[in-house]
């Protein structure tokens, strides 16, 4: 059973920076794709980034390289390092796992994926 539990989030002003973190588990450690969605109030989902099992990292176009995701396999955690926020990346904040056979997660991995397990999102908000 996948499990993905979001922290991190809070509250800071345009420019500022905030660390998100998921605790992890339940997926298959070795062919994945872990990403980061968001949903402001009144909006639908939208991706932010996605990284495979093979490091292979995937933004959304509105990340323009403020934000940086990567995970800590050893500790089964997934970052996101949020700098340069602005008002619009004020939203819920979710992590999602899905697992694959191997080879394919590379492939398939997008900031856009459609993930069908995630958790409790952390709050992000951004004032200016």
């Amino acid at each position: 059973q996948v499990e993905m539990v979001a922290s991190g989030g809070g509250s800071v002003q345009a420019g500022g920076s905030l660390k998100l973190a998921c605790s992890a588990s339940g997926y298959n450690e070795k062919s994945y794709c872990l990403g980061w969605f968001r949903q402001a109030p009144g909006k639908g989902r939208e991706g932010v980034a996605a990284i495979a099992d093979d490091g292979t990292t995937k933004y959304a176009d509105f990340v323009q390289g403020r934000f940086t995701i990567s995970v800590d396999g050893a500790k089964r955690t997934l970052y996101l390092q949020m700098n340069g926020l602005k008002p619009e990346d004020t939203a819920m904040y979710y992590c999602a796992a899905e697992s694959f056979v191997p080879g394919v997660a590379p492939q398939l991995c997008a900031a856009d994926y459609r993930f069908v397990h995630w958790g409790p999102g952390t709050q992000v908000t951004v004032s200016s």
